[in-house]
């Protein structure tokens, strides 16, 4: 018996192609050609950052550059593998930080290292969560899951602000980070680079999957998905708890880091927006993309954060940048540039073989 896939065409956009929606790819030539090597330059080079440029300052966007790449390559992992659009993602980075809040107070740590292994708890108190959350959200189509994933994001804001355990409007107070202070964040660094490493790999290995190749027919045409034997339901609540794992331990991360978390700012309506635009500017459902996107994005803002007298003025640039993405690469932009880039070979490879051909004699 023919199997449900394999009249399924397999994306072929992995690590280094990038992938478009609807399946097409553009092969990009030169850098993401030899992505093995790179993806290890890459590595040694954020592993070393923090010993090498050692300011504060640096460091602590370098931190928060760190756990919006993880975040938006989780994010991403789902909603462009899918093609179902989530905003209500930070519902897992909220439980992530009231998890690391309320445990670590709950159990009186002491701030050390040891504060790092509540991490795995928060994915595993997150991936329960998403269980029935995305049992109920995934059971509409597309459009009408967006508006479901924004009412379930503030229904979890409410929740925050009002149970007694949570600590209502007061937030919770974390203990404090006991580190040296000449390189205070560089245990922070490290924990979001071992997330986000982590996050990168099981990506790639959900692409290269027969997991990843039911997501693709999903996004591609679901109800013909269905129709040739995937288990549609089955398969995005999987895809949605598993991308709400790593989003949940930057959330733990992020409440350590900043010592008190508050609702509002632990389910921050922002952070859906942010994510979701770091995707589209790097290039939806690639790999390279959100990682691209959130480190151009997130450095930005801190930067102008930092040097701007008015400090919502990023939000203005921002809508600038992503207008001129719209306009001049809508694809994102590594699917944009990498489609010139095979446009200008073709066209190269074209001009090479027109002038051979007439300067051939007939017989």
């Amino acid at each position: 018996m023919t199997s449900p896939l394999t009249r399924v065409k397999r994306p072929t956009g992995s690590v280094g192609q990038v992938g478009t929606e609807g399946g097409s790819v553009a092969k990009v030539p030169g850098l993401l050609a030899h992505r093995s090597w790179w993806w290890g330059v890459a590595l040694v080079v954020l592993i070393f950052l923090p010993l090498v440029i050692t300011g504060a300052t640096f460091t602590t966007i370098a931190v928060y550059c760190l756990m919006y790449m993880g975040i938006a390559t989780a994010w991403n992992s789902f909603s462009g593998f899918s093609g179902y659009v989530s905003l209500g993602h930070a519902v897992f980075f909220g439980v992530g930080a009231y998890t690391m809040a309320l445990l670590s107070t709950h159990w009186n740590m002491s701030g050390g290292l040891s504060m790092f292994a509540l991490l795995p708890l928060a994915g595993i108190v997150a991936a329960i969560i998403a269980i029935p959350y995305g049992y109920i959200a995934l059971r509409t189509r597309r459009h009408t899951f967006v508006v479901i994933t924004i009412a379930f994001f503030f229904i979890a804001q409410l929740l925050a602000f009002n149970l007694s355990f949570t600590g209502g409007s007061a937030g919770v107070v974390l203990p404090n980070g006991q580190f040296s202070a000449s390189d205070y964040n560089n245990p922070f660094y490290y924990a979001c680079l071992i997330v986000l490493v982590l996050t990168v790999a099981a990506v790639i290995g959900i692409r290269r999957s027969r997991f990843g190749l039911q997501l693709f027919a999903i996004r591609d045409d679901e109800d013909r998905a269905r129709s040739l034997g995937v288990k549609v339901g089955r398969v995005k609540i999987t895809s949605f708890m598993i991308s709400a794992i790593p989003v949940a331990m930057m959330g733990a991360i992020w409440a350590f880091f900043i010592g008190q978390i508050y609702p509002q700012f632990a389910f921050n309506a922002a952070l859906d927006v942010t994510i979701a635009l770091m995707a589209f500017l790097g290039g939806f459902g690639t790999i390279v993309g959100p990682l691209l996107g959130a480190l151009v994005l997130e450095a930005l803002q801190r930067y102008l954060n930092l040097y701007l007298a008015n400090a919502d003025l990023y939000l203005v640039i921002y809508g600038l940048l992503f207008l001129g993405v719209i306009s001049f690469l809508p694809e994102g932009i590594l699917p944009s540039i990498g489609k010139r880039l095979r446009l200008r070979r073709l066209r190269r490879e074209e001009a090479e073989v027109t002038p051979a051909t007439s300067g051939e004699v007939a017989p």
